[in-house]
C-alpha cells in the first residue's frame, strides 16, 4: 500500500496535479510516518508554491534531503539565516553540505544576499567543481566579477567520469532489476509474452526510482508483490518456450567465455552457487539424455550453441548445446557466427532476436556430466571465427560508444564555453566584445530568445536602443512566452519614446505572467513615459513585492521617488537595490542624481565614481562624473572626463553640452561655441544647445545674436522650468553681468 500511494504522489507531481498530489500525500503520511514522507509532502508544497507548509512540516529534521529542502523553503521564504543553518549546522562544522552541487549553489546564493561575497564565490566554484555543467553557479560567478575558464578540457574530462559512472550503476540497476523479476517469468513457467515482461519491467522500475531519494526508498517501502512471487534463479529476458522438454545443460567451461568478455568466471559462479536452486526435472536423466540427442541431431540451426574451452576447438567433450527455449547465456552476438545453414526457421530467428547480452551482469554457472553434452561438428568449426568476431564487434562497439560520448562532450561545452564567454563579458558591461562572441553562435543557437535577449541587452548598454529594440523585438517572436530582458525592453522603449509599442509590451507580459516583476516594470515605465509618476510608482513597487530579489525594481522605484523629488525614499530604494546586487551601477548612478541635485557633490562624485567602476564603458556615467567635478570646480578634471565620455560614445551628445558649458565657464568661448555649433548638427531641435549659445553670446556683449538664440530655444518648446530661465534671462540682456548676479 505504501508502495502504491508514493507511485500515485510521483505520478500526480510528474503530471502537475500538485493539489492532487497533497492530498494523497497527506494520506500516505498519516497511515505510514516517516522522514522520508514527510520529504516527499514537503516537495509537492514547494512545487505547489507553499514554502511555508514545506517549513513548518521540515523544521528540526536532521536527513540531508530534509535540510536540503527545509533551506530551499527558507530561501523562498527570505529566511536567510535559518536556511543557511540548516545546510551547515553551527554543531557540525565538518557536515557535508547536502545534495552536492545543488547545495552549494544554494549555500552561495545564502552568502551572496547577505553580503558574503568571498564565501559566495567559494561554494559557486565547488558547485561547478561538483556538477561542471552547472551554468546557475557560473552566471553567478559572472555577475560576482569572479568568472573564469571553466567549461575546459578538465570539465570535459570530469563530465565523461561522470557519464561512465552513471552508465555503470544504470546497468548495475537494470541487473539488479531482472534479478527480481516474479517466478513466472523463469524458464518454462507463466506468462512470458512481451507485453507481460515490459509491464513487470516497468513496474519494478517504477517502484525503485519513484521516490525522490533513489535507492532509499527501495529499501524503506515495501515491494508490492509478495516475497513468494520472487524468483531466487537470475533470468534474463524471458522467451517462448519451444518445447515442453528441459533446456540441456550450459558447457562446463562456459566462465572462459565470459571471461574473454571481461567478465570475471570464477567470482560470478561463486556467487551464483549459493542462490542457485535445483532445476526443474520433467524427465529423468534417461530420457534426457535420449530426447536431448535426438532434437539436437535433427535441428541443429534451430537451437543456439554454446562451446566450451577456448582450446576445445577440435574436441567433443567439450562442448555443449541449448534447446528447450532457445535462451543462450553467452552473446546473443556469437549466434549469427556460429551457423551458416541456410534452414533456418522464422522460429529460430525469432529466438535469437530476443537474446540480448549485458555486459558486466552475473551469470549462473552449472557443472553437469560430459555425457549430457552433444556437439556437432559444424558448431566446433564455426568457433574460432564466431568468437573473434564478436570481440571485434564488442571492441568497435566500445571504442564507437566512447567516441561518440567524448565528442558530444566536448561539443556541449564548446557550445557552453561560447555562451558562457559572452554572458561573462556582459555582465563586464565589455558589450561589444560579448556581441563578436555572441555572433560566433550557430544560427539556431543564436536565433533563440535567451541569446536574442542578451544581444538586445548589450545594445542597450552601448546606448544603441534602436539596434536594442530590433533584437528585442526578435527575441519576442521567436519566444513570445519570454521574459528575459523585458523589463530592459522597456526602457529601450522608454527611451525611444515609443508609447504605443511600449503599452502594447506592457499588456502582452501581463497576459502572459501578471506574477512577473518584468510585466510590472514594463507597465510602470509606460505610465512613466506618459509623466503620470505616481502610478508608475505603485507599478514598480508591485514588482518589488512579487520579488524582492529583483534589483532593477527597487532602482526603477528610486527613480519615480526622485521624479516626484522624494529624495529619502528615493535614496532608500537605491540602497535597497544595492543591497540585493551591490554590482547594479543603475542605483549608485541614482545616488549620484540624488546628491547631485542636493548640492552634495563630494557625495555625487563617490556614488558616481563607484558605478563608473562597475561600468568604466558608459559615455553616461562619465559625463555625469565630469558635472559632479565641475560643481566641486575642479574643471581641468572634469574637461579630460568629459574628452573620454565623447570618446567612448561620439554618438551621445550629452558630453559634448556639458564640455562646451565648462569652457564657457572658463571663459573659454570660442572653444565653447565651436563645440556648440558642431552639437547643433547633431543635435537640431534640442533647445538647451541655443540657450547655452545664448547665454555665451550675451557673454560677449553681443546681445541680438544672443536674443536671436534664446528665441530659438523658447520655439522648440523646451520644459517649463527651462521656459522660466530663458526669459529670465532675456529680460536681463542688457544688464552687466555683475548687476545679473545680484539679482
Amino acid at each position: 500500500m505504501e508502495t502504491l500511494m508514493v507511485d500515485r504522489v510521483q505520478s500526480s507531481l510528474r503530471l502537475f496535479m500538485n493539489r492532487n498530489a497533497i492530498f494523497l500525500c497527506e494520506r500516505l503520511c498519516a497511515e505510514f510516518p516517516s522522514e522520508l514522507n514527510l520529504q516527499l509532502l514537503a516537495t509537492c508544497y514547494l512545487r505547489n508554491n507553499q514554502a511555508y507548509c514545506a517549513y513548518h512540516i521540515l523544521k528540526g529534521s536532521k536527513m540531508p534531503q530534509s535540510r536540503y529542502l527545509f533551506a530551499m523553503s527558507c530561501f523562498q521564504m527570505n529566511l536567510l539565516r535559518e536556511a543557511e543553518a540548516a545546510l551547515c549546522p553551527a554543531n557540525e562544522p565538518n557536515a557535508e553540505v547536502p545534495n552536492g552541487a545543488a547545495g552549494h549553489y544554494l549555500l552561495g546564493l545564502i552568502y551572496r544576499y547577505t553580503g558574503r561575497r568571498t564565501c559566495a564565490v567559494d561554494h559557486f566554484v565547488q558547485a561547478l567543481g561538483i556538477d561542471p555543467l552547472l551554468w546557475a553557479a557560473y552566471e553567478e560567478l559572472c555577475i560576482l566579477e569572479e568568472a573564469s575558464e571553466y567549461f575546459n578540457d578538465a570539465a570535459a574530462f570530469r563530465v565523461q567520469q561522470q557519464q561512465l559512472s552513471e552508465s555503470s550503476s544504470q546497468n548495475l540497476t537494470i541487473g539488479t532489476e531482472y534479478q527480481s523479476l516474479p517466478s513466472s517469468m523463469a524458464l518454462g513457467s507463466g506468462d512470458t509474452s512481451p507485453r507481460h515482461s515490459k509491464q513487470l519491467h516497468a513496474n519494478n522500475t517504477r517502484e525503485t526510482l519513484s521516490h525522490p531519494h533513489g535507492t532509499v526508498m527501495a529499501a524503506g517501502h515495501p515491494t508490492i508483490s509478495g516475497p513468494s512471487n520472487i524468483s531466487q534463479y537470475y533470468t534474463p529476458p524471458a522467451v517462448a518456450q519451444l518445447s515442453g522438454v528441459a533446456p540441456p545443460p550450459l558447457c562446463r567451461n562456459a566462465h572462459l567465455y565470459l571471461n574473454a568478455i571481461g567478465g570475471d568466471g570464477s567470482t560470478k559462479s561463486n556467487v551464483n552457487a549459493a542462490i542457485q536452486a535445483p532445476r526443474r526435472k520433467f524427465v529423468d536423466e534417461g530420457k534426457l539424455r535420449k530426447v536431448s540427442g535426438r532434437l539436437f541431431s535433427d535441428s541443429g540451426p534451430r537451437r543456439s550453441t554454446r562451446l566450451s574451452g577456448e582450446a576445445a576447438a577440435n574436441t567433443n567433450s567439450n562442448a555443449s548445446q541449448l534447446g528447450g527455449n532457445g535462451t543462450n547465456h553467452s552473446s546473443a552476438k556469437y549466434l549469427g557466427g556460429l551457423y551458416s545453414s541456410s534452414s533456418s526457421s522464422k522460429t529460430n530467428s525469432t529466438v535469437l532476436r530476443s537474446v540480448t547480452l549485458r555486459r558486466g551482469q552475473p551469470w549462473a554457472n552449472e557443472n553437469f556430466d560430459e555425457d549430457n553434452t552433444v556437439t556437432t561438428s559444424s558448431s566446433m568449426s564455426a568457433l574460432p571465427d564466431g568468437k573473434c568476431l564478436e570481440q571485434d564487434k564488442m571492441g568497435c562497439g566500445i571504442l564507437a560508444h566512447d567516441s561518440r560520448l567524448t565528442s558530444g562532450i566536448r561539443e556541449f561545452l564548446g557550445l557552453l564555453r561560447t555562451l558562457g564567454e559572452g554572458y561573462r563579458l556582459s555582465c563586464l558591461y565589455r558589450s561589444q566584445e560579448a556581441l563578436e562572441v555572441y555572433l560566433r553562435l550557430s544560427q539556431h543557437q543564436f536565433n533563440t530568445g535567451w541569446v536574442l535577449s542578451q544581444v538586445g541587452k548589450a545594445h542597450f548598454e552601448l546606448v544603441d536602443y534602436f539596434e536594442a529594440d530590433r533584437f528585442f523585438d526578435l527575441a519576442r517572436r521567436v519566444s513570445p512566452y519570454t521574459l528575459e530582458g523585458m523589463d530592459i525592453y522597456s526602457t529601450v522603449l522608454y527611451h525611444l519614446k515609443e508609447e504605443m509599442k511600449l503599452s502594447y509590451l506592457a499588456q502582452e507580459l501581463i497576459s502572459v505572467d501578471r506574477l512577473s516583476p518584468q510585466a510590472w516594470c514594463a507597465m510602470g515605465n509606460c505610465y512613466g513615459r506618459q509623466n503620470d509618476h505616481e502610478t508608475a510608482l505603485k507599478n514598480f513597487q508591485r514588482a518589488v513585492h512579487l520579488d524582492p530579489r529583483f534589483a532593477y525594481a527597487h532602482t526603477l522605484c528610486g527613480h519615480e521617488y526622485v521624479a516626484l523629488e522624494d529624495f529619502e525614499n528615493g535614496i532608500k530604494c537605491y540602497q535597497s537595490s544595492l543591497q540585493v546586487d551591490e554590482r547594479h551601477y543603475n542605483a549608485w548612478y541614482g545616488l549620484g542624481i540624488v546628491y547631485l541635485r542636493q548640492e552634495k557633490f563630494e557625495f555625487a562624485e563617490h556614488h558616481f565614481r563607484k558605478a563608473f567602476h562597475i561600468n568604466p564603458r558608459s559615455s553616461v556615467l562619465m559625463c555625469y562624473l565630469g558635472m559632479a567635478l565641475h560643481s566641486l570646480k575642479r574643471d581641468e578634471d572634469a574637461l579630460e572626463v568629459m574628452e573620454k565620455a565623447i570618446s567612448a560614445d561620439k554618438k551621445n551628445p550629452l558630453p559634448v553640452y556639458q564640455k562646451a558649458n565648462i569652457l564657457s565657464s572658463l571663459e573659454r568661448f570660442d572653444e565653447a561655441l565651436k563645440e556648440l555649433e558642431q552639437l547643433k548638427e547633431c543635435a537640431p531641435r534640442e533647445s538647451s544647445v541655443y540657450a547655452l549659445m545664448g547665454k555665451i553670446y550675451k557673454r560677449l556683449n553681443m546681445h541680438e545674436k544672443a536674443m536671436f538664440y534664446f528665441g530659438l530655444a523658447l520655439d522648440l518648446k523646451p520644459p517649463a522650468a527651462d521656459v522660466a530661465t530663458i526669459k529670465s534671462a532675456m529680460e536681463k540682456l542688457y544688464l552687466p553681468d555683475e548687476l545679473e548676479d545680484t539679482l
